[in-house]
């Protein structure tokens, strides 16, 4: 049980990050369309936050293989 406990854990914990990505992402490119000029700001931003998202999984993998 612990073994399918940790693949559902990773699994929505990829699924979740890449919905995640894509509305930081998505949002991001609606953002620089809108107001060209603030393209680096909206860059930086967006990678904070898809460095935020990023590391949930990563945690979820560790928690995953603690659990195991």
């Amino acid at each position: 049980m612990g073994v399918l406990a940790a693949a559902i854990a990773v699994g929505l914990a990829a699924v979740g990050a890449g919905i995640g990505n894509g509305l930081i992402v998505g949002r991001t490119v609606e953002g620089i369309a809108r107001q060209p000029e603030l393209k680096n700001q909206l860059q930086t931003t967006m990678f904070i936050g898809v460095g935020l998202v990023e590391a949930m999984p990563i945690i979820a993998v560790v928690i995953a293989l603690m659990v195991m």
